[in-house]
C-alpha cells in the first residue's frame, strides 16, 4: 500500500510587546536573570486579576488579516487546565471556541507530482488565537529541576494550519513563508533559537487516494530551527510508514526531536481537547472587535512579501530571483523602494539598482541592511555617474568601497581621489602611442593577424592612464592606431 503524509502545523509565535499578556511585567525575558520579570499575576498568586494587553490583541488581529482570516465581532479567553511544573496557576489562559480569527490561508510553493516543477498552493489556516506563554524548566541532570518564571505570561500567538501539507518540503516552505510575514508586519522576531517561534508538526499517514484523516497522529516538539523541523518530519514519516507496513498501529503521542541522534523520541501520550477541561476565563470580559477597529488595523499592514515580489516583476521588470531576494526582508525592500524612487529623478533604472544592491553591495555588506552607510539617494548618485560616463564600472567599484567605509557620496570621492573618467581623445591617443612604442612584439603579433593581443594592449593603455580612460574609447583609439599602422 502506498501512503500519503498528512501534516498540520501549530505555530507559537511570541508577540513583540513591551509588557506581558495580562500584567505589566517586561516581556523581554530572554537572557534576563531568572525570576526577575515577575509579579503576583504571572506568578499565579490567589486573588491577582489579569488585564488584557491591547497591543498583543492588535498584533494578533493584524497577523490574522495578513493571513486572510475572518475576524469575528466577539472573542473570549478560556482556561486551559493542565498540571505541569512550568504552569504555576495550574491552567493557561488561552482561547477555545471564540478565537480572535478563523478560516484564513497562506500560499506556498509546493513541489509538483514529478518533483520537477513548483506550483503555488493555498494552505488553509484554521485559526490564529492569543494566549500566554508558560514558564521555563531547567533540568540539572541529577534528578532535580528549576523553574524560571520570566517567560510565564509573555503574549503568544498560536497559528493553526489545516492538515493540508504533504511532505517535509511543504512544511519547510510553509514555516519559512509564515515567519517572513510575522517579521514583515513587525509582530514577532521569528527567532527560533531564542524560543520566539516554536513550530510543532502534527503528522499522520493515510492510504494514498483516501480523503479520510487518520484516527491517530504524532506531534513533534523541541524544534529550534526550520532545518531541524525538516529532518524531524522526514524521520517521523519514515518511522510511521515502517510501522504501518509491518501491520502495526501508530500510537497517538507527543514526540521530541533528538538532534544529536537524528531521531524522534516519545515524551508522553498526546492529549485531546476534552482533556484540558476548557471553560470561559471568569476574570476577563468578552472582547468586542468592532469593524472600525479591524479597518484601522488593516490599514496598518505594510505591502506583504508576495505582493512586493509580484509588483517588482510586473511593474519594475525584475526577474523572479531578483524580486524574491529584494522582497525577502522588509528592510531590504524598503531600501530598494527608496532607491527606485530616487532613481526616477536621475533616470536610473530599477534593474541597475537591483544589480548593484544584490551584487556588489550584498557581497561586501557585513550584517543587515541597517549597517549600510550608503543612503538610497547616494547609491543612485553612484550609478548615475556610470551612466553619464564620469566613471567606469571598474572605477565605480572602487568608489563604492569608499562609500561603504565612509558614508561619503560618490561625487565627493570621485573629486578628492581624482577618479573621473577621461573621455578626451587627445591624452588617450598620446598614451596609446606610448604603449605601442613600448610593446613592438605584441604590435607585430596583432599585425600578423592575431587580434586577441588587442586585449593586452588595451589593458596596458588603461594601466598607463591609471584606469581613468573611458574603456570603450580606449579600445576604439587603440584599434584605430593599429589599423592605421597595418594599412601604411
Amino acid at each position: 500500500m502506498d501512503f500519503e503524509p498528512v501534516i498540520g502545523l501549530e505555530v507559537h509565535a511570541q508577540v513583540l510587546t513591551q509588557s506581558k499578556m495580562f500584567c505589566g511585567c517586561s516581556a523581554e525575558a530572554f537572557g534576563a536573570p531568572p525570576n526577575t520579570h515577575v509579579c503576583p499575576i504571572c506568578l499565579g498568586m490567589p486573588g491577582a486579576l489579569p488585564v488584557i494587553n491591547q497591543a498583543a490583541v492588535e498584533a494578533t488581529i493584524m497577523t490574522a488579516l495578513a493571513l486572510h482570516c475572518e475576524i469575528p465581532e466577539y472573542a473570549k479567553f478560556d482556561r486551559k487546565n493542565y498540571m505541569y511544573p512550568d504552569l504555576l496557576k495550574g491552567y493557561q489562559i488561552s482561547q477555545y471556541d471564540l478565537p480572535l480569527s478563523r478560516n484564513g490561508w497562506l500560499e506556498i510553493e509546493s513541489a509538483g507530482v514529478t518533483n520537477r516543477t513548483n506550483s503555488i498552493r493555498r494552505i488553509g489556516i484554521r485559526r490564529v488565537h492569543l494566549e500566554e506563554d508558560t514558564a521555563k524548566l531547567f533540568h540539572d541532570g541529577a534528578g532535580s529541576s528549576l523553574v524560571d518564571v520570566n517567560r510565564a505570561g509573555v503574549p503568544l500567538m498560536e497559528i493553526v494550519s489545516q492538515p493540508e501539507l504533504h511532505s517535509a518540503e511543504d512544511v519547510k516552505q510553509y514555516a519559512a513563508a509564515l515567519r517572513q510575514i510575522l517579521r514583515y508586519i513587525g509582530v514577532s522576531s521569528g527567532d527560533m533559537e531564542k524560543g520566539a517561534l516554536r513550530i510543532e508538526p502534527n503528522i499522520s499517514l493515510r492510504p494514498r487516494g483516501s480523503s479520510e484523516l487518520s484516527a491517530t497522529r504524532t506531534e513533534i516538539k523541541n524544534l529550534n530551527s526550520i532545518s531541524a523541523m525538516f529532518h524531524a518530519v522526514e524521520y517521523e514519516l519514515a518511522r510511521q510508514e515502517k510501522i504501518l507496513r509491518a501491520g502495526g498501529r501508530v500510537p497517538q503521542e507527543t514526540m521530541g526531536w533528538d538532534e544529536a541522534r537524528g531521531v524522534t523520541v516519545p515524551q508522553r501520550s498526546k492529549e485531546e481537547a476534552h482533556d484540558y477541561r476548557y471553560f470561559p476565563e471568569p476574570d476577563l470580559p468578552r472582547l468586542h472587535v468592532t469593524r472600525e477597529w479591524v479597518s484601522e488595523l488593516q490599514a496598518r499592514l505594510p505591502e506583504l512579501p508576495q505582493q512586493k515580489r509580484a509588483r517588482y516583476m510586473s511593474e519594475l521588470g525584475l526577474s523572479a530571483y531578483d524580486a524574491g531576494v529584494l522582497s525577502a526582508e522588509r528592510a531590504v525592500a524598503g531600501y530598494f523602494d527608496a532607491s527606485v524612487l530616487a532613481g526616477k529623478e536621475k533616470n536610473v533604472s530599477p534593474k541597475a539598482i537591483s544589480n548593484w544592491l544584490t551584487g556588489e553591495i550584498f557581497a561586501r555588506l557585513e550584517g543587515d541592511i541597517a549597517a549600510l552607510k550608503i543612503l538610497p539617494a547616494q547609491l543612485v548618485g553612484l550609478i548615475a555617474r556610470i551612466n553619464d560616463q564620469t566613471i567606469s564600472s571598474t572605477q565605480a567599484k572602487t568608489v563604492l568601497i569608499e562609500m561603504m567605509a565612509t558614508g561619503q557620496d560618490a561625487d565627493t570621492i570621485i573629486k578628492t581621489k581624482g577618479l573621473a573618467q577621461v573621455s578626451d581623445r587627445t591624452p588617450i591617443e598620446a598614451a596609446a602611442q606610448q604603449v605601442i612604442d613600448a610593446n613592438p612584439a605584441q604590435v607585430q603579433t596583432y599585425l600578423n593577424g592575431k587580434e586577441a593581443v588587442l586585449n593586452y594592449l588595451v589593458g596596458q593603455l588603461m594601466k598607463a592612464t591609471k584606469g581613468q580612460a573611458n574603456p570603450a574609447l580606449a579600445r576604439e583609439i587603440m584599434t584605430d592606431i593599429l589599423e592605421r599602422i597595418k594599412n601604411e
